[in-house]
C-alpha cells in the first residue's frame, strides 16, 4: 500500500474508532479524554496496533490542538470576569495552588526527576480539567447551585494561571535556570497584564477587524491570526499556547460567543489529535510500574482539590452539602495536564508520560463518579432533635 494509501486508512479508522468511543463515553456520562488515551495506547509503540504512516502527521496536528485548545479557553472568559475572579476568589486561587501543587513537585522529586520534570508534575497535579467539570456541572443540574460560581471562579483562576505557567515550564525545560524561568514569568505576566487592558479598552476593534456575515471567513481570519500570534509567541520565548490564549481573551464578549460556535467542532478534532499523539509517544508497558505512584498522587490530590472546592465555596456562606458538591466537582483532571506532560515529553523528559497518561486516566473517570456520589453523612446539615 502506498504512503498516502496508508495514511487516509490509517485516519480514517482512527477516527472512527475515536467516534465510537465517544459516544460510549457519552453513553456513560464519562468524558472522552481517557478513553482516547486508551485508544492511543493501542496504536502507539508497544500497542495492539501501531500506526505507521500518520504518526507524523498526528504529531503536526497535536500542536494545532494545543493552540486551539487555549483559543477556545480564552474565548470563555472576559477580563471583566477575571478581574472578577481575582477580587472575589484570589484567595482561594492561592489555596488552590498551594494544596494542589506541592504534591506533584514533592512526588516527581521523590521519584528521581529532574527538578524541571517535577515542576512539571506540579502543574499536572494542580489543574482541574475546565472541560470534564463544565460539562458535569451542566450534566448535573447544578448550574444555578449557590457553590457554583466559586467553582467557576477557581477554574478561571487556574485556566489564568496556565497562561503564566507555560512559559515558565517553557524555559525551564529548555535548560534555563531558576533565573531565567522567573524571566520567562514575569514577561508572561506582564503580556497578560497588557492584553487584560488592552481588551478592556480596545477589544471592539479586534471583533471588528474579523468580523463577517460569512462563518467561514470568520474562522479564517481567526485561526490565521491565532497562529501568526501563537508563532510570534513561541518566538519571544512565552509559549505558543499563551499567545493563543491571549487573542481568545482579546475579543469582545458578543463576538466571542459567536466565535466559540463556529470554532468549536474544528477543535474538537485537533485536540483529539493532540490526546492521540500523547498517548502514541506512551509504551503500555511502561505505566504499570508507575502506577502504584500514580495511583496514590490520585488519591491524595482528589482529597485536597475537594478541600480547595470546600474553602472557596464557604468563602461565599454556602452550607456544608454545597461545599462538599464544589470539592468533588473539582477533582477532574484533563486537557490541560495533558498539555503540560507533553510540553515535558517534547523537552525530553519521556518518563514523565507514563506518569501523567496514568494520573490523568484515574481522575478523568474517578472525579466524575465521585462528583456523582450522594453527599456524605457528615456533610449533611445535623437536623435538629425533636421531641
Amino acid at each position: 500500500m502506498h504512503d498516502t494509501e496508508a495514511l487516509l486508512v490509517e485516519l480514517g479508522l482512527l477516527f472512527l474508532g475515536l467516534a465510537a468511543l465517544g459516544l460510549l463515553a457519552r453513553r456513560l456520562d464519562l468524558s472522552p479524554i481517557p478513553f482516547v488515551l486508551v485508544a492511543a495506547l493501542a496504536v502507539g509503540e508497544g500497542g495492539l496496533a501501531p500506526l505507521g504512516t500518520a504518526t507524523p502527521f498526528l504529531e503536526a496536528a497535536a500542536e494545532i490542538g494545543v493552540v486551539l485548545l487555549l483559543l477556545a479557553l480564552g474565548l470563555e472568559f472576559s477580563p471583566d470576569e477575571l478581574f472578577t475572579s481575582l477580587r472575589h476568589h484570589g484567595r482561594s486561587g492561592l489555596v488552590d495552588l498551594l494544596l494542589n501543587a506541592p504534591p506533584g513537585l514533592v512526588a516527581g522529586l521523590l521519584l528521581g526527576l529532574p527538578w524541571q520534570g517535577a515542576l512539571a508534575l506540579a502543574g499536572i497535579t494542580y489543574i482541574s480539567s475546565s472541560g470534564i467539570v463544565a460539562r458535569l456541572l451542566a450534566d448535573l443540574g447544578r448550574l444555578a447551585n449557590r457553590e457554583t460560581p466559586a467553582v467557576l471562579s477557581v477554574l478561571v483562576l487556574e485556566d489564568l494561571a496556565m497562561a503564566l505557567v507555560l512559559p515558565l515550564l517553557a524555559v525551564a525545560l529548555a535548560g534555563g535556570g531558576p533565573v531565567a524561568a522567573g524571566g520567562g514569568l514575569a514577561l508572561a505576566a506582564g503580556t497578560v497584564v497588557l492584553v487584560l487592558a488592552a481588551a478592556r479598552r480596545h477589544g471592539h476593534h479586534l471583533g471588528r477587524l474579523l468580523t463577517s456575515p460569512d462563518d467561514e471567513q470568520v474562522l479564517l481570519r481567526l485561526v490565521g491570526l491565532t497562529l501568526l500570534v501563537a508563532g510570534a509567541a513561541q518566538a519571544l520565548g512565552v509559549s505558543a499556547a499563551v499567545g493563543a490564549f491571549l487573542v481568545g481573551l482579546a475579543l469582545p464578549t458578543p463576538f466571542a460567543e459567536r466565535v466559540r460556535r463556529i470554532l468549536t467542532p474544528l477543535r474538537d478534532l485537533f485536540a483529539a489529535t493532540f490526546f492521540v499523539a500523547f498517548g502514541l509517544a506512551t509504551d503500555p508497558a511502561d505505566i504499570v510500574p508507575v502506577l502504584p505512584a500514580a495511583l496514590l498522587l490520585a488519591a491524595v490530590t482528589a482529597a485536597t482539590k475537594v478541600a480547595t472546592g470546600w474553602y472557596a465555596a464557604g468563602r461565599d456562606g454556602v452550607g456544608t452539602p454545597g461545599r462538599w458538591r464544589a470539592g468533588t466537582a473539582l477533582v477532574a483532571r484533563g486537557e490541560f495536564s495533558v498539555v503540560i506532560a507533553g510540553l515535558a515529553v517534547a523537552a525530553g523528559l519521556p518518563e514523565l508520560g507514563p506518569l501523567a497518561t496514568a494520573y490523568v486516566l484515574v481522575l478523568a473517570v474517578a472525579g466524575p463518579l465521585l462528583a456523582r456520589l450522594p453527599v456524605p453523612r457528615l456533610a449533611r446539615p445535623e437536623r435538629p432533635a425533636t421531641a
